[in-house]
């Protein structure tokens, strides 16, 4: 019932921060599609709510190099004040560079800069990585002072995690060398997790879309492709390069080498995609449901007050959802990224 109540808080949270965030004046319509964007996308300042009108963030450095000035490093919100500073501007919402800092050369033209800001999502990365370890580090410390004592409570819950993580994910699908990977799989299951957890949390320092990102779910998949490769065993290259079939399927024509060279690089492709789609979505179907609450507020009280108790149900149960949701991605990653480890580490069949 407590944990009830605590994502029903949050939802009620959220619908109020999204409000204050949307237009208020008189007949303007609510921009459902671009508060969705602007929720899930990254930015150079970190929004925290609105209170009567006036918007209340926290704007982060810009790092820039231009190759017309080079390096310029000011806070973002410079731009709020002025509408551009030392000839960078953010460009237009119907432009090429929506949303970006970008700077105008010598012919009129709208370019983008070396842009090395600390964007939204880069600051909540360095934060869950920094409670991340702290937590890790804190149930370590523990177990070390009292190594014969049973956890409970938040100390249990990791080590059922950790255990379940270990023993029925790495242990099975890697194999013998199971140990040699197994930093690396736990690393990634509590990084995905952990992050998928912040992002459902509306308040600071929640609520970044981290693992909807795909440039960070791109650098995961790129972790297990290092690893499946870079340490796969002479068979299993073997296998790839000159696979047991009938000869005319790998020579003259390599039919068979050149499947299996492609399905190297479709498995953590499938990996990226699958957890920067599910998290990506999980995020605008709550956005979408809550936003019901305002789209309804001009069909008239009786409407608005039976949706808006329709909109919190539904908001609720899909905050349930991505609880499990947040779980599973992060073992179908880890499992995943176990198996493609162990067939990568195949010893020879003679």
């Amino acid at each position: 019932m407590r944990r009830l109540f605590y994502i029903l808080f949050l939802s009620v949270f959220f619908s109020v921060n999204i409000c204050a965030s949307t237009p208020t004046e008189e007949g303007e319509k609510i921009n459902v599609k671009e508060i969705i964007f602007d929720h899930i996308g990254d930015s150079y300042e970190w929004h925290i709510t609105s209170v009567n009108g006036k918007h209340i963030s926290i704007p982060l450095p810009i790092i820039l190099f231009s190759e017309q000035s080079g390096f310029h490093m000011f806070m973002f919100s410079v731009f709020h004040h002025e509408e551009s500073f030392k000839g960078f501007r953010i460009g237009e919402k119907d432009g090429k560079y929506a949303g970006k800092i970008v700077e105008v050369n010598a012919q009129g033209e709208e370019v983008r800069p070396w842009d090395f800001s600390l964007t939204k999502n880069a600051l909540a990365l360095i934060i869950n990585c920094l409670l991340l370890v702290f937590i890790v580090l804190w149930v370590a410390k523990w177990y070390k002072k009292k190594p014969m004592e049973a956890p409970k409570g938040f100390r249990g819950v990791m080590e059922m995690l950790i255990m379940s993580v270990h023993d029925d994910i790495i242990k099975p699908c890697v194999g013998k060398d199971y140990k040699k990977y197994a930093p690396y799989l736990l690393t990634a299951f509590f990084f995905i997790f952990f992050n998928n957890i912040m992002g459902l949390i509306p308040i600071f320092p929640g609520g970044a879309n981290t693992t909807g990102n795909i440039a960070v779910t791109i650098v995961l998949g790129l972790c297990t492709f290092f690893a499946v490769n870079i340490f796969g065993t002479k068979e299993y290259w073997k296998e790839i390069l000159w696979p047991e079939v009938p000869t005319w399927m790998k020579a003259p024509i390599p039919l068979m080498p050149v499947i299996e060279l492609f399905g190297i690089f479709t498995k953590p492709f499938a990996l990226i995609i699958r957890l920067f789609a599910n998290i990506m979505a999980g995020h605008s179907i709550v956005l979408g449901l809550t936003c019901l609450v305002f789209i309804t507020a001009q069909m008239g009280e009786v409407v608005n007050g039976s949706m808006t108790v329709v909109s919190v149900l539904f908001s609720i149960f899909m905050n349930c959802l991505e609880l499990l949701v947040a779980y599973i991605q992060a073992y179908v990653f880890t499992m995943l990224s176990s198996v493609f480890i162990g067939l990568s580490r195949v010893e020879s069949h003679h």
